[in-house]
C-alpha cells in the first residue's frame, strides 16, 4: 500500500469496513468479518497485476481478492457503488445465468491497485459447486 489515508478512505469510505488495530505503518480492517491489513511499502508499485483470465466473456484481473455475500448484500453494494460513480474494473453483472454456480458480481481495485471481487449468492452452496460453469 503507498497510502494508509487513501486505503482507510477506500476501505472504510467506499465500502464500509470497520477498522481494527492499527499502527503507523498498518491498518486491520473489518470487511464482512474478514480481515483485510494494508501495510504501508513506501515507493509500493501501483502496478495493476499480472494479467487476466477470460471468465464468461469478462477478463478477470489476476491476481485478485475475492469476498462472498448475499444476493441481497451484494446488490446493495453494487447499487452503492454505482451511485458514487466508483471505476469497475468489471461492472456490477450476473455471472452463469441460470446455471449451477449463478453469481452476482463485480470488480474493482483498491488505490494501490490491488484487484477486488465481490460475488453474490442466492444459494451459498453455489460458491464451491463443482458442477457449475467455470
Amino acid at each position: 500500500m503507498h497510502d494508509l489515508g487513501e486505503a482507510e478512505g477506500f476501505y472504510v469510505g467506499l465500502l464500509g469496513a470497520g477498522v481494527g488495530r492499527r499502527s503507523d505503518r498498518w491498518i486491520d480492517f473489518d470487511l464482512g468479518g474478514h480481515q483485510i491489513t494494508v501495510h504501508l511499502v513506501p515507493g509500493a508499485s501501483l502496478d495493476p497485476g499480472a494479467g487476466a483470465n477470460p471468465v464468461d466473456g469478462d477478463q478477470v484481473p489476476i491476481p485478485h481478492f475475492g469476498i462472498v455475500l448475499t444476493m441481497g448484500a451484494w446488490e446493495a453494494l453494487a447499487a452503492s457503488l454505482q451511485e458514487s460513480g466508483c471505476d469497475f474494473v468489471i461492472p456490477p453483472r450476473v455471472r452463469f445465468r441460470g446455471q449451477a454456480g449463478e453469481q452476482g458480481t463485480l470488480f474493482l481495485r483498491d488505490p494501490s491497485g490491488n484487484a477486488l471481487e465481490f460475488k453474490g449468492f442466492r444459494e451459498a452452496e453455489g460458491l464451491f459447486d463443482e458442477t457449475g460453469a467455470y
